[in-house]
């Protein structure tokens, strides 16, 4: 557990130390033997048969689930008590990160094991986890999550399907359309949602077989070809009314609940599908020559790699970060209560800003990849031929599902600003206090013996950015901030590169005295490459906000203040760059 326990969003007014994070280079034993597990699933069940997969022949997707589970990799997050492992997140999103480089199947296994099994388990009766629980886990029947509509994406409490009590009392009559089901043409029991009576937005465990549920033709799609995407279309679907799942009309929280999790496991997902992306990039690289040399001795080819490389080292610390974050504070609650599984809700809950910046961050990450995998290919990488056609393909659905970057960048601020109005965050005081700092001449000082001094001082001076910009945002605005969506915008581009840097120098910070010296100089050269390309879209993100909040002599001072707070020394950036690059092309791999 880590020395301090941190409210969510609370790390854009704290000073966060090395003891207060997890880092990949903490896993134990355990965690290092599921991780090894997937990987090999991935290797040896996947993989030789993706090119099959990809034409979706009939029963592969559904035997490749049965063989997930029998490897016990559906298991993870569910209780022991109906058959599970219920091991801690950090097991949990590792396992994801390890099935990424599967693509597709990737995809399939997350809404399985996530939005499909997630909501069982923590709103199922226990009469439901009985009937149900024990075949999900165990690969014998597959799950499904039903919650977007034709006419409902982004405003997910918007739709239209409804639900209809009979005469006798004992079932529910569902008609609508659910559309973009992941898993839908194989799946064997959904999650739905629909209104009772047109209002009371309530969840139901449905089952492909009952009476009234038609499963639509797959999707056509631009990507993930390999994973099932169908409508599933109720008409007077019969559903017993002990299929209700939690209360009626509180759906929204099992749907934005669950959707918290999917999307820092989302995060490590892709995660793991940008480390095999740039591995092929890596090798093309090497293997490829232009003007009679190898294109990885071309600065614009080492430079696109060294940059990547840096962005994967921050987004891997930045999920395993939130991971032990979200087990420290599970691990203040007792399995005994009977209020067990609603505590548990509010503490994933208290991290929803993380997890929504977990979402943008790492998926973004891998969109810049899969880009200059693509570009490092050239026309090559146009073709079917190599695998970065597909990569590029795949990459670019995790910006939409899970709620889509936009969305997820609202929700970060407006949710922070939600909070420090209720009192909730101690923002109004911390504002005051980095305008003061603002208007000050002085500085704080960079510990002289601290290896990672610079990029400390820069992220307080990033805080104090994100604070004196959002303050004069919420002052001009007031309630109607909310609205205010290109400011939001803004400011959450400066909050998540704020997590994101100081992730990845907190994780450099822990681990690197115990490191080669080699290795640590690499880990040193990816946080300042990092740390440099940060701090450039903060500063560009916080005069964007500034020039839409603010004008005249108010305008010209914060802007004088983002200046000053968003200056970092990056001396030797080229060399590191370069340091970073070979490291990579010599294990044609990510050397982090």
């Amino acid at each position: 557990m880590a020395s301090r326990l941190f409210k969510g969003a609370e790390y854009l007014i704290a000073r966060a130390t090395k003891d207060d994070v997890f880092t990949p280079e903490d896993f134990t034993d355990e965690q290092r033997q599921i991780a090894d597990t997937t990987t090999s699933f991935v290797r040896d069940e996947v993989l030789p048969v993706y090119e099959r997969l990809e034409r979706q022949e009939a029963g592969l997707a559904r035997s490749l689930m049965k063989k997930a589970g029998d490897a016990g990799l559906l298991m993870i997050d569910a209780p022991q008590q109906y058959g599970g492992l219920e091991l801690d997140k950090v097991t949990s999103v590792l396992a994801a990160d390890r099935m990424g480089p599967a693509g597709a199947f990737a995809v399939s296994y997350s809404a399985h094991t996530g939005i499909g099994t997630l909501p069982l388990v923590y709103y199922g009766t226990d009469a439901q986890k009985a009937r149900y629980l024990g075949k999900i886990i165990s690969g014998e029947w597959s799950a499904a999550y039903c919650l977007t509509e034709p006419g409902a994406g982004s405003d997910a409490l918007g739709g239209t399907t409804t639900a209809t009590l009979t005469a006798d009392g004992k079932h529910y009559l569902l008609d609508g359309t659910k559309q973009f089901i992941t898993n839908g043409g194989f799946a064997d029991l959904f999650t739905v949602f629909a209104k009772i009576d047109r209002k009371h937005f309530t969840a139901f465990l449905v089952e492909r077989t009952f009476e009234g549920v038609t499963i639509g033709p797959e999707e056509k799609k631009l990507g993930i070809k390999g994973s099932s995407t169908t409508s599933v279309i109720l008409e007077g679907a019969k559903v017993p009314v002990e299929n209700v799942l939690g209360e009626i009309g509180k759906g929204h929280k099992i749907a934005f609940n669950v959707l918290n999790v999917g999307r820092f496991k989302l995060g490590a997902n892709v995660n793991g599908a940008a480390r095999a992306a740039l591995a092929e990039a890596a090798a093309y690289a090497n293997q490829r020559k232009q003007f009679g040399v190898p294109i990885s001795s071309f600065g614009a080819i080492r430079e696109k790699l060294a940059d990547r490389v840096a962005d994967l080292f921050a987004a891997e610390a930045l999920i395993f970060r939130l991971a032990g974050m979200i087990d420290d504070r599970l691990a203040t609650l007792s399995k005994a209560s009977q209020r067990y599984y609603e505590e548990y809700q509010l503490a994933v809950e208290e991290y929803s800003i993380e997890s929504a910046i977990a979402k943008v961050y790492c998926s973004e990450v891998l969109a810049d990849v899969v880009d200059d995998v693509v570009q490092i290919h050239g026309g090559y990488g146009f073709t079917q031929e190599y695998k970065a056609e597909r990569h590029y393909r795949d990459e670019r659905i995790n910006r939409i599902f899970e709620g889509t970057n936009e969305i997820n960048r609202l929700l970060v601020p407006g949710t922070i600003l939600r909070r420090a109005m209720k009192g909730e965050l101690p923002l109004h005081g911390e504002v005051g206090k980095a305008m003061e700092a603002m208007m000050s001449p002085t500085a704080d000082e960079p510990d002289a013996g601290d290896v990672f001094a610079a990029e400390k001082a820069t992220l307080a001076g990033l805080k104090k950015v994100f604070l004196v910009v959002s303050g004069a945002a919420v002052q001009k605005f007031r309630e109607r901030i909310k609205d205010e969506q290109e400011v939001l915008l803004a400011l959450a581009d400066v909050a998540i590169q704020i997590f994101a840097m100081e992730s990845a120098v907190l994780r450099a910070d822990r681990i690197s005295p115990a490191l080669s010296e080699e290795r640590r100089g690499i880990v040193g050269d990816a946080v300042k490459v990092n740390a440099f390309g940060a701090v450039e879209k903060v500063a560009s993100a916080a005069r964007r906000a500034a020039f839409y909040v603010l004008d005249g002599d108010d305008l010209t001072m914060i802007l004088s203040g983002i200046r000053r707070f968003t200056r970092y020394d990056a001396g030797g950036l080229l060399e590191a760059k370069r340091r970073l690059a070979a490291a990579t092309l010599a294990r044609e791999r990510c050397p982090l």
